[in-house]
């Protein structure tokens, strides 16, 4: 037994698609009949009264144009923010290689931490104690850890990634790094220093919970940690 389409459902679908279609393969129609835009009406988007066909037009316009203008905005913010980091990249880096010696090369990268990145504390971690010149090297911001030691079990995750890290880290690591003194620790950044963190680490911190955010780009930190492992390893011969 056949069934029948039901009246007005499937016929009315059909119409409003081959009006479509026709609509699209002849864009002169309006053209032709001028006085049939002018009578068309639609329901507003923002409301119950009824706009023309032109009127509705201009709305979806301006709508794209509102994106367009966001988007185009957020772009510039970002391109103005990207040469913000550009510009303190290129100031450590200058900072860096008018040192002389690891001595300086220290206080040129904490100075610009702190002027350049809003650090309030920062440790260079070093797990390579084979480095000349690093074992006996005074520095309370230095600390030489060899890599297999019981206490850097903490870190093992971080090692084993090779990636920065920013935002939150454990309470652990916070206290092994920072300790207790100088104020508190609102978030924080984990610089591998070394092909997979070979060299060791370089840890930042600001009072800040909002400075470092684990949604903050990683490019540029690993740019940070390859400048740093290269000036270390250059100086501390």
């Amino acid at each position: 037994m056949s069934k029948q389409p039901v009246r007005g459902a499937d016929t009315e679908s059909v119409a409003e698609e081959q009006v479509g279609d026709y609509l699209v393969a002849h864009p002169e129609f309006f053209e032709r009949n001028t006085g049939v835009l002018a009578r068309l009406r639609i329901p507003h988007q923002r409301g119950s009264a009824a706009v023309s066909l032109v009127e509705r037009q201009v709305l979806v316009l301006r709508d794209k144009n509102g994106a367009l203008e966001q988007k185009l905005h957020e772009l510039i913010e970002n391109g103005r923010a990207n040469d913000a980091i550009a510009d303190r990249m290129h100031r450590l880096t200058r900072r860096l290689l008018r040192a002389r010696d690891l001595a300086t090369t220290l206080v040129g990268l904490g100075a610009s931490l702190r002027e350049d990145f809003g650090a309030s504390r920062w440790l260079v971690l070093l797990t390579d104690a084979s480095l000349p010149g690093v074992s006996g090297h005074q520095n309370p911001l230095v600390r030489v850890v060899p890599r297999g030691s019981a206490e850097l079990r903490i870190f093992e995750t971080f090692f084993e990634s090779g990636r920065p890290r920013s935002g939150q880290i454990r309470d652990s690591q916070r206290d092994y790094l920072f300790g207790n003194d100088g104020g508190p620790v609102g978030s924080t950044v984990l610089i591998p220093l070394g092909e997979r963190a070979s060299l060791g680490l370089l840890a930042i911190a600001s009072h800040d919970t909002e400075r470092y955010l684990p949604t903050m780009s990683t490019d540029f930190l690993v740019r940070i940690g390859e400048i740093v492992t290269e000036a270390i390893t250059a100086r501390a011969a």
